[in-house]
């Protein structure tokens, strides 16, 4: 009987190869002066989801012998991601101390300028809405909370990818051997 595959262990190389796309793509972003447009961030879901979906491929045909269940693939998906996560959020950091101290302020007076453009807010509240806001976009916090997000996404793009990378064997055909 072959031993059970770690999961953990044998997509640490996936969760790195899915940040290190992650790092390539922001970096590219940031220097292009695209990291604060919208449009980006739904390129990079469907980068996300494609590279997944090879991600968890190669892990089905490398290490599970060609057949792997639905559950089997979200768990692998879900570990990929919070690989992911904790990478990005080390990154994340890294850019808002060290690379653009001053990203952060121009995320804040984005999200300003977008309450004044919709004019439903007064000023009094905006100034409310941005005094909150100053004290939640610090970089550790958006570092914390970016593992978080990734989490959420990164389980809802495996529930999904994972539909298409599952691989039963017949259990008539296949046979256990002891």
């Amino acid at each position: 009987m072959e031993p059970k595959v770690n999961a953990w262990k044998t997509n640490v190389t996936n969760g790195l190869i899915l940040a290190l796309i992650g790092i390539v793509y922001q970096l590219i972003m940031y220097f292009f002066d695209l990291s604060l447009n919208k449009t980006q961030g739904y390129v990079f879901m469907i980068i996300h989801v494609f590279v997944l979906f090879i991600l968890l491929r190669s892990f089905r045909d490398n290490f599970m012998h060609g057949q792997i269940t639905y559950g089997q693939s979200v768990g692998a998906g879900v570990i990929i991601c919070l690989y992911y996560a904790v990478i990005m959020a080390v990154f994340s950091y890294i850019l808002y101390t060290i690379i653009d101290t001053g990203l952060v302020a121009k995320q804040i007076a984005l999200a300003e300028e977008a309450m004044r453009a919709k004019g439903t807010l007064t000023d009094a509240q905006i100034e409310t809405a941005m005094g909150f806001t100053s004290k939640i976009m610090k970089p550790g916090i958006i570092s914390i909370s970016s593992i978080f997000m990734n989490m959420i996404w990164g389980t809802v793009i495996s529930l999904v990818v994972s539909v298409f990378v599952k691989k039963e064997g017949n259990p008539l055909i296949d046979t256990v051997e002891n």
